[in-house]
């Protein structure tokens, strides 16, 4: 079968993909979830040093230590990022990128430069002079939408192990090598499938490098692993069976 490298999005470690790592094993993949330097069980390595580019090199590492080969690499959100430039980095090894609530930053662009200037300004405020993105409340009454379908102990068990995730991961821009393109498949939850497409049809900057990829819905929050594990696994499985 497959094999998958699972990236958890911001302030997360692999234990977001706790449930979607067993369904896929389950399934006969093998799976490989990746916690991101400086975070989770990680973070106290969380120096200001820590960058996109670390970040990129956790995930080439892994797959170039373990040998990896026709390798699905799984990027949930600000994953994506570091997902992108890797699978850039090591395209031979690569079948496919999966993104998941994400999508391939065009070059130069940062995941800071995705949200409005005045939540830019309320980020900014609360890192002060720190190298640090605090996490959100996780408050279901504020973010409705992103928080779909998580029941209040899945909320507990974020809010306890959610840790600070490192600033440039969010403020340094993907930068490509410009080497051999991998295919891309989408997982969208917030946004409908069929807005995707509009916006791959009109060339939105942030979607055309999705255009010939596999586009694949699971509804629900922006956090899938935790809100939808089966469904979310279901997917990659067809995913990785083309």
């Amino acid at each position: 079968m497959a094999t998958f490298v699972l990236v958890p999005g911001f302030w997360l470690g692999a234990w977001a993909w706790r449930e979607v790592t067993a369904a896929l094993r389950a399934q006969g993949h093998e799976v490989y979830p990746l916690t991101l330097t400086g975070v989770a069980e990680r973070d106290h390595l969380a120096g200001p040093e820590v960058s996109l580019e670390t970040h990129t090199a956790d995930i080439v590492r892994l797959v170039e230590v373990e040998d990896l080969r026709e390798v699905l690499l799984v990027g949930h959100s600000g994953g994506g990022m570091p997902v992108a430039q890797a699978a850039d980095r090591i395209p031979d090894r690569i079948a496919r990128v999966v993104y998941v609530e994400s999508g391939p930053l065009p070059d130069g662009t940062a995941q800071f430069d995705t949200v409005p200037p005045e939540e830019q300004e309320r980020l900014r405020a609360a890192i002060g002079d720190g190298h640090l993105l605090p996490p959100p409340a996780f408050d279901p009454a504020a973010d409705p939408a992103n928080l779909a379908g998580l029941d209040e102990p899945t909320l507990a068990l974020l809010r306890a192990r959610v840790t600070p995730q490192p600033l440039r991961a969010a403020t340094d821009p993907v930068r490509r090598t410009g080497g051999r393109p991998v295919p891309t498949a989408l997982v969208a939850s917030t946004f409908p499938l069929a807005a995707v497409e509009q916006m791959i049809g009109q060339g939105h900057p942030f979607f055309t490098g999705l255009a010939g990829g596999q586009l694949f819905e699971v509804p629900t929050g922006h956090w899938p692993m935790l809100s939808e594990p089966k469904a979310l696994a279901d997917v990659l499985d067809a995913v990785a069976r083309g």
